[in-house]
């Protein structure tokens, strides 16, 4: 199978996922940023904030704004970098994500990579 058909499966399986607590709060599942597949670099945050769950895109607020600009000034297109979170639904209170959540998430991660 080749790399997009299984990210595209693993976005779809995500999307509904109930392989820990998180998906009891969550507003929406924050996949990520880009297109992991041409990017040149993956840029990984701990979990998705406030804003970031109820619109679903990571790092939209004023840190990743900044991040964004770095990265331009930096000589970086937008296509070529893919920002994502360590898990992807937002724990309540922005805690620290549980080991139990970064394993339940770990799996796509490791097809980002490889």
């Amino acid at each position: 199978m080749d790399s997009k058909l299984q990210l595209e499966i693993l976005e779809e399986k995500y999307n509904i996922c109930q392989r820990c607590g998180l998906c009891k709060t969550r507003t929406s599942v924050v996949w990520g940023d880009g297109d992991p597949l041409i990017a040149k670099v993956l840029i990984l945050g701990e979990a998705p904030g406030k804003d970031e769950d109820e619109q679903g895109v990571p790092f939209i607020g004023r840190s990743g704004s900044l991040l964004r600009q770095y990265l331009n000034k930096a000589g970086f297109e937008k296509e070529e970098y893919f920002i994502t979170n360590n898990i992807l639904c937002r724990p309540p209170e922005n805690r620290v994500p549980t080991q139990e959540e970064i394993t339940a998430c770990s799996d796509r991660l490791k097809i980002l990579i490889d």
